[in-house]
């Protein structure tokens, strides 16, 4: 003789289910629990692996642009890296510009700093304004703006440092989002 193991109804011997609360014949509540878990902490498992694919994979198409660097000569990549990774630290941008002005490494990367620059003061002088008008509606929404404007400044400044780690290794690649921008000749 078999009984529910949830309220304790005597059951025929071919039910799979409790006549009188619906429990399934055979289960208990630890094993239900655990298939629970097992299958939520499945579901956290791989939904955990999905976002770190495509985290990943955004990542690496971010940093997917053109590459120009076989349009230049090795001599000028060679002797005017540093000049090219200083165009990315803001107004420091014009040091490549006037102590290197026929490279044409340092000028790619010269155009590159300048855009950044330009899109990073425009970008701050915009958000600020909002943000200012916002606190004056409601404050939640000027912190909200607050989070936006700090979060536009960690791109800007990863910009930057793909940008500096181009320059450094010698390599004429856009700038991801504004890399097309061509300010200089």
């Amino acid at each position: 003789m078999a009984f529910c193991s949830q309220c304790g109804n005597q059951l025929a011997d071919e039910s799979k289910f409790c006549d009188k609360c619906g429990a399934p014949v055979g289960s208990t509540d630890s094993q239900s629990n655990s298939n629970k878990t097992k299958n939520i902490s499945d579901f956290v498992e791989d939904l955990g692996a999905k976002i770190g694919y495509f985290i990943g994979a955004k990542i690496a198409d971010f940093n997917n642009t053109a590459d120009y660097t076989s349009e230049f000569e090795q001599t000028d990549i060679a002797s005017n890296k540093a000049f090219a990774a200083l165009a990315y630290l803001g107004i420091l941008v014009l040091i490549p510009i006037l102590a290197a002005p026929n490279s044409k490494f340092a000028r790619f990367h010269s155009n590159q700093g300048l855009a950044l620059l330009i899109v990073n003061v425009v970008t701050s002088i915009a958000l600020s304004i909002i943000r200012i008008a916002m606190y004056a509606i409601a404050d939640p929404l000027g912190r909200i703006i607050s989070v936006i404007t700090w979060a536009v400044g960690i791109l800007i400044l990863v910009l930057a440092i793909i940008g500096i780690i181009n320059a450094v290794q010698g390599k004429a690649k856009e700038l991801p989002l504004i890399g097309k921008i061509k300010l200089l000749k």
